[in-house]
C-alpha cells in the first residue's frame, strides 16, 4: 500500500513539473512570433484559445449567482488579463527568464504576508538581492520591460488572492472559465493596434492556439490533478522553479543567453521563494487532511 501512495505522489510531482515546463515553453514559442505580430495579439490568441477550451470543458452554470459571485470572477478576470498582457509586453523587451524572475516578486510578497517569525523576512531580503543583481547590468535591461514585469507580478499577486476566493464561490473550472472570458474582453481593445490580416494567417493562428494550449490548458489541467494529491506547500515549492524554467526556455527556444550575475539573481529568487513557501506552511494550525 505505501509504495502505491508514493507512486501517486511522484506522478503528481511530475505533473506539476510538466505544467511548469509547458508554460515556459509556450512563452518561448510566443516570443518567436514577436517580429511578425505584436505581443498583445499573441496574448489575445492565447487567452481566446484557452477560454474556448475551458468554456466547452466546464460549461459554467451562471443561474442563481449573486452580485459578489460576479464581482469575484470579474476581479479574477481582470488580474488574469493584466498578468498575461503585461508579461508578454515584458517578454518583448527583456529575456524571458529575467521577466519571470521580476514577476515572481508578486507571489513572493503574498507569501511574506503569511510569515510568522521576523527571521523569515530574510527570504524577502534574498529576493531583493536577486533583483538588485539584475540591475547590475542595467545597460542591457530595458526599464520599460522591467516595469511591465512588475505590473505582471501585481496581476499575479491578485490572481493568487482571488483564485482561492473564486474556487470557494464557483464549482470546478466554472470561475476560471468565466474569468478567462473577462480577460479576453479586457485584452480585445489592444487588437485595434494590430493589422487584422495577421490574425487571419493560418500559421500564426495555429501557433497562437498551440501557445494557448501550452501556456494555459495543459498547466491548469496538470495542476488541478496534482493539487488533489499533493499538499499545497509542496506544490508551492515546485512552482518556485518557474524563474529557472523560464530562463532555460529562453535559452533553448530563443537563444537568450544570460550572464553569471543573472543566473545568480534567478537562483536567489528561486531560493527565496522556496524558503518563503516553507516558512508560511510551517505547522502552527491543524494540519491539512491527506
Amino acid at each position: 500500500m505505501p509504495p502505491q501512495k508514493s507512486s501517486v505522489h511522484l506522478e503528481s510531482v511530475v505533473l506539476v513539473l510538466i505544467g511548469i515546463a509547458s508554460v515556459q515553453l509556450g512563452a518561448g514559442i510566443a516570443k518567436t512570433l514577436f517580429d511578425e505580430i505584436p505581443p498583445s495579439a499573441i496574448v489575445w490568441l492565447r487567452l481566446a484559445t484557452s477560454t474556448l477550451v475551458l468554456l466547452v470543458w466546464a460549461r459554467p452554470r451562471v443561474r442563481g449567482r449573486d452580485r459578489l459571485d460576479w464581482l469575484t470572477v470579474l476581479g479574477f478576470g481582470v488580474c488574469l488579463g493584466t498578468m498575461n498582457w503585461a508579461i508578454y509586453q515584458s517578454f518583448s523587451r527583456i529575456p524571458i527568464g529575467i521577466a519571470v524572475t521580476i514577476e515572481f516578486i508578486g507571489p513572493l510578497l503574498i507569501a511574506a504576508f503569511g510569515f510568522r517569525r521576523p527571521r523569515d523576512l530574510a527570504w524577502v531580503a534574498l529576493a531583493a538581492l536577486g533583483v538588485a543583481l539584475l540591475g547590475v547590468e542595467r545597460a542591457e535591461l530595458d526599464l520599460v520591460g522591467v516595469a511591465f514585469a512588475l505590473v505582471a507580478g501585481a496581476g499575479w499577486a491578485g490572481y493568487i488572492l482571488l483564485s482561492a476566493r473564486t474556487g470557494q464561490r464557483w464549482e470546478g473550472f466554472d470561475g476560471l472559465a468565466l474569468a478567462s472570458l473577462v480577460a479576453v474582453a479586457l485584452v480585445t481593445p489592444a487588437l485595434l493596434t494590430t493589422d487584422g490580416t495577421d490574425l487571419l494567417d493560418g500559421r500564426i493562428l495555429l501557433i497562437g492556439a498551440a501557445v494557448g494550449l501550452l501556456s494555459s490548458v495543459i498547466p491548469y489541467s496538470c495542476e488541478l490533478v496534482a493539487l488533489r494529491r499533493l499538499k499545497p506547500a509542496l506544490v508551492g515549492v515546485l512552482m518556485s522553479l518557474e524563474p529557472a524554467a523560464a530562463a532555460l526556455a529562453g535559452l533553448v527556444v530563443v537563444s537568450e543567453e544570460l550572464g553569471v550575475l543573472q543566473w545568480t539573481a534567478i537562483a536567489c529568487v528561486v531560493a527565496a521563494s522556496i524558503g518563503a513557501t516553507r516558512a508560511t506552511t510551517t505547522p502552527v494550525a491543524a494540519p491539512a487532511p491527506d
